[in-house]
């Protein structure tokens, strides 16, 4: 850590009823530019007062309005595969003292229309439904909503038997996707709001070699996964043969400070 991470959470907008937009960022996978462009498209397509926050073990050039926090421990064993399990920490009982409803995004997500509709949709805890595998209840946990704090026995039950845990699950959101179906809590989002850049945004084979990349209608966020992140979209991918991706200039439009 190359700075003091931890801040006082302000009291502006503390509450129940507070909006909190939860991103995290650790290692040096994505720089502090994905924190700020994140921050700036939540501020363009987010209405009214809300809260930013990044749990991060290093803050260095990330924006002044985004609060950096420290990621919660895990205690989780060196050299095993990370496959999100970190995220788990956002249902801390009392997570630095933050309250209210938080949007959990990744930071390679493209917000391309309002998402106020994020906080308003019914549901106890909501992430996307997986998009190849529908009879599957693993949902994608690069957008979920639920409040703070009020998931905490999900982590404990983590940090209780996480070796059984990570034995029988692959990553986070399977665990996360189950606990919750189990406790009857687990929702989806419209499919429409959250598209697959892979899935919905890239043309068929083999029109991707002449259509460039689309957005598709009614999407509010798209997701970034697999091997294409915001900046490969923007330049395109030629040099893979049935996997080519003309260039999405459009995405330099909402991915931007």
């Amino acid at each position: 850590m190359t700075q003091e991470i931890e801040k006082s959470v302000p009291q502006r907008h503390a509450g129940a009823d507070e909006r909190v937009i939860l991103c995290m960022k650790w290692g040096v996978k994505y720089g502090p530019e994905y924190v700020n462009r994140l921050y700036a498209m939540v501020t363009r397509h987010l209405h009214g007062p809300f809260r930013f926050v990044c749990l991060t073990d290093r803050s260095e050039g990330v924006r002044a309005e985004v609060q950096c926090l420290s990621i919660p421990d895990l205690a989780l064993p060196e050299g095993i595969p990370e496959r999100g399990w970190k995220k788990l920490t956002t249902f801390e009982s009392s997570l630095h003292g933050l309250q209210g409803t938080a949007l959990f995004l990744d930071l390679d997500v493209v917000i391309v229309d309002d998402i106020d509709c994020f906080f308003e949709q019914p549901g106890e805890f909501l992430i996307i439904h997986d998009w190849k595998r529908r009879w599957r209840i693993t949902g994608n946990s690069s957008v979920y909503r639920f409040r703070l704090g009020a998931h905490a026995d999900l982590l404990a039950e983590f940090r209780a038997k996480q070796t059984d845990i990570r034995r029988n699950f692959r990553n986070e959101q399977a665990f996360l996707s189950d606990w919750l179906h189990r406790q009857g809590k687990l929702s989806y989002w419209p499919d429409a709001w959250c598209r697959s850049f892979k899935y919905h945004c890239i043309p068929r084979w083999p029109c991707n070699y002449w259509s460039a990349p689309i957005i598709p209608e009614s999407a509010r966020i798209l997701i970034f996964h697999g091997e294409v992140n915001p900046p490969d979209a923007l330049a395109g991918r030629r040099n893979r043969r049935f996997r080519y991706v003309e260039a999405a200039p459009w995405v330099s439009e909402h991915w931007t400070e």
